[in-house]
């Protein structure tokens, strides 16, 4: 199975979308398992339906590439390792994967098997790639938010990590950077990260000044710009969509191939394509570097009811076969002999015998006539590519005989091309490590945006975590001084400068909420420490980070007391037990729907339907918004009392407050304001 890359890849969330992608032209499709999908809530497949749909695609030369792209819980990790060698034996071409620790166990058990960096494993920049090569990957899906410029260095860089680039160019936009967004979970329970996302930002909220869904991006396009990506080196050009309509992917993937083949796409299908699905139209402002007001968008009455006028143009596209295999063919017509035929398409190898041909009466068999009667392949995905023939003459060759050599032929190279080639089972053997034993009291880290807020009295404050962004002017505090590299698609020399500048102050520890910056702290200089951006989940992605450098660790956001009792890691471990937690990191600034920069200094925040305001903070290149109310713990001192550290993880509060709060937590008391457990408790679906 091989065609040119790169390869257009189309969503296939059940049996009608898969059969409707590859219809349409997909060389490519993606699909979930009945669980561990990041997006759990469509049909999917079964393991035997996984290998029917793998049967299917193999035989029209279409690639299945199966996403188990969703953070795991302790006990779950064994069932999803199974699942994953499951569909290594049904025949996948690869596996999506979100999960550093049962990447890793992959990697390890099933070598073969090519492993792809979801987008939800927040490669942000360039950094970020010799990790991902470290851990056995072969394909990193790029963020969406790059620019042009952006993406071609982190293409070019990928190259020198052999790694592929996956490049999404249509389909939904996501105000949060994929893999760090907690808002639906935070908000109902229902985790993005996990695969179940709600979609509350598609619902009111507002920025002053701004289009009333200031978290609501259209839906994005690169139609316009694939045969420029394919200079860049992208190898897969993916469409997004598991959750909607066949018409949808049918529509997508045909103009997409139309894009590629032709540079430009069929009006009629252009329209087609607008009106089955979109927001308002499509955006393709992160690659154009135009961010802004006109990137957002809602799904309008109008927009829906323009989808049924599109309906029929693209359930033409999919009524019948695609000729995409091709055949070469030759016949050998011979008095006295069986009518032979061999097919080839280019791997296998097929020679039939037929009836014996009879002597002609009027008009005699030919090999033009033959090549016309043979190329007939109808309801299949076969075409007659090249033909040759010997006939000796005054034969007569029924067309009847014909249609059932060629019907033998190409049921036999069904079967031939539907065959998995033997693969070995996999056991799960988790890695063994020692796990961390914290040997004196848990210890206490304070996280603060400005030196201004650093209490006079640090008494029972072991480490300071400082935003790199800022100036440190405090040499007086002796406790240890721990970076943090924001979670940013920054990737210049400044950030090396300003590290080593932190260095010289006395910081040895890098807090790092993404891949890239684990790469930037270890070229710095720093040890690493994983934020809890890096979706640490389970004891076997504690093991992996390990592996990558970290010296330690934020176990994620998403992890229950109960699930943490059985977490164990490498390296010593914490959670945060106060502060207002960032629900979404994103690159376009919802304030500046309503004003700019110079004048949102008192107006950063959104507020929802109910009256309910998040605060919103600028990085360097990102923005971060925070749950409207702290999260406390300090009250629970028996579910973390094992820990290594826990943090106090501070914003707007003054010295003052900030003083309070410490004071609070060594008394373990609850605070003074209304406050939030979190998902420490309630945990999510």
């Amino acid at each position: 199975m091989t065609f040119d890359f790169p390869e257009i890849l189309s969503p296939a969330g059940n049996r009608e979308m898969l059969t409707a992608a590859v219809r349409a032209g997909a060389d490519a499709v993606y699909l979930g398992a009945k669980k561990y999908s990041a997006r759990r809530n469509a049909v999917n497949f079964s393991i035997e339906e996984l290998e029917e749909a793998v049967a299917y695609c193999h035989i029209r030369n279409v690639k299945v590439y199966l996403t188990l792209n969703i953070l795991l819980k302790e006990e779950e990790l064994e069932e999803a390792f199974a699942l994953a060698v499951a569909a290594f034996l049904a025949g996948i071409d690869g596996l999506i994967l979100a999960d550093l620790g049962l990447a890793r166990l992959l990697h390890k058990a099933v070598p073969e098997l090519p492993l792809h960096a979801s987008t939800q494993m927040t490669a942000l920049n360039i950094y970020a790639l010799p990790a991902l090569q470290k851990m056995g990957f072969k394909r990193v899906v790029a963020p969406r938010e790059l620019t042009k410029a952006e993406l071609a260095a982190f293409c070019k860089e990928a190259a020198n990590c052999s790694l592929e680039v996956e490049v999404f160019i249509h389909g939904a936009l996501c105000m949060s950077v994929s893999g760090q967004c907690l808002l639906s979970a935070y908000l109902g329970g229902r985790s993005g990260n996990r695969g179940l996302c709600a979609g509350p930002c598609r619902l009111p909220f507002s920025a002053k000044g701004g289009t009333g869904f200031d978290l609501s991006l259209k839906d994005l396009s690169l139609l316009p710009y694939l045969r420029e990506l394919k200079e860049m080196g992208v190898a897969s050009f993916k469409i997004e969509g598991r959750m909607k309509r066949p018409e949808y992917v049918a529509a997508a993937t045909a103009a997409a191939r139309a894009a590629l083949r032709d540079g430009t796409v069929p009006d009629e299908l252009e329209h087609a394509l607008r009106d089955v699905f979109s927001r308002s139209g499509f955006t393709a402002g992160y690659y154009e570097d135009k961010r802004g007001r006109e990137m957002f968008g809602v799904r309008t009455k109008e927009d829906v009811a323009a989808a049924g006028d599109a309906f029929p143009l693209l359930h033409e596209l999919t009524r019948r076969e695609r000729p995409c295999v091709p055949l070469s063919a030759s016949v050998v017509a011979k008095a006295g002999q069986p009518l032979s035929l061999t097919v080839s398409d280019g791997k296998n190898r097929i020679t039939l015998s037929g009836v014996m041909p009879q002597a002609a009466l009027q008009k005699a068999a030919t090999a033009d006539g033959l090549r016309a009667a043979f190329d007939k392949f109808g309801a299949t995905p076969y075409f007659l590519s090249a033909f040759d023939a010997e006939v000796e003459d005054g034969l007569f060759i029924r067309q009847s005989d014909i249609n059932t050599l060629r019907r033998q032929a190409t049921d036999a190279l069904d079967a031939l091309r539907a065959t998995v080639p033997e693969r070995k089972e996999a056991a799960y053997l988790p890695e063994s490590f020692t796990p961390y034993r914290q040997t004196k009291p848990t210890e206490l880290f304070l996280r603060i945006p400005d030196t201004e807020q650093l209490p006079d009295n640090l008494n029972g404050v072991d480490a300071i975590i400082f935003p790199l962004e800022k100036e440190w002017d405090a040499p007086h505090v002796a406790v240890r001084k721990i970076v943090e590299i924001p979670r940013d698609f920054c990737a210049d020399d400044t950030l090396f400068i300003r590290l080593q500048t932190f260095r010289e102050k006395g910081f040895h520890q890098a807090l790092c909420g993404d891949l890239a910056a684990v790469e930037i702290a270890k070229k710095s200089g720093l040890e690493p420490v994983a934020d809890s951006g890096m979706n640490i989940l389970n004891s076997q992605s504690a093991f992996a980070a390990s592996q990558l450098g970290m010296t330690g660790l934020f176990v994620s956001a998403e992890i229950t007391a109960a699930q943490l009792k059985q977490f164990s890691s490498p390296v010593p471990y914490g959670i945060t037990v106060y502060g207002k937690t960032p629900l979404m990191l994103f690159r376009n600034c919802p304030i500046q729907n309503g004003t700019n920069c110079k004048d949102c200094r008192q107006n950063r925040f959104l507020t929802d339907r109910t009256g309910t305001r998040f605060s919103v903070k600028c990085r360097i290149s990102c923005k971060e918004l925070y749950n409207s109310v702290p999260l406390w713990l300090a009250d629970k001192r028996e579910d973390f009392d094992h820990l290594s550290f826990v943090c106090l993880y501070c914003t707007d509060e003054t010295k003052e407050r900030i003083t309070e709060l410490i004071a609070a937590f060594k008394k373990g008391q609850k605070p003074d304001v209304s406050y939030t457990r979190g998902l420490f408790y309630r945990g999510t679906k």
